[in-house]
């Protein structure tokens, strides 16, 4: 089955930058849409930003002009750009993505989570 794994997380200073890498692997046949969602403490998931196969790309309000999602689908590979980043920015940010996996012998469209990463934007 197809997997996810996240890169690129750590601490950051406010204004600074930030890029987030997520790969995916396993027996996938195609992948269409992929997408980053975040986590804070005490708060619900939400969606940061998310790219469809022909890169066509959707951002929540609070991330536009700063962050910036891509993907290299010869490398499987989604990233996240985020610039000028703020303490409220700070938070779990899991990759997402549907793939069409091989599942007990069939062709299904699978939804998969990375295991996440961590950005603490603090000075």
């Amino acid at each position: 089955q197809g997997q996810l794994v996240e890169s690129g997380g750590g601490l950051v200073q406010p204004g600074g930058p930030l890029r987030l890498s997520c790969a995916a692997s396993g027996s996938i046949f195609s992948i269409n849409a992929m997408g980053w969602y975040r986590q804070a403490p005490g708060k619900q998931r939400e969606m940061v930003a998310n790219i469809t196969r022909d890169s066509r790309t959707n951002y929540t309000d609070s991330v536009k002009g700063r962050f910036t999602i891509s993907r290299d689908n010869a490398k499987n590979t989604v990233y996240l750009q985020m610039n000028s980043l703020k303490p409220e920015d700070t938070a779990f940010y899991y990759c997402n993505a549907d793939m069409l996996d091989k599942v007990l012998g069939y062709l299904r469209w699978m939804n998969y989570w990375g295991q996440g990463t961590q950005v603490t934007v603090s000075s």
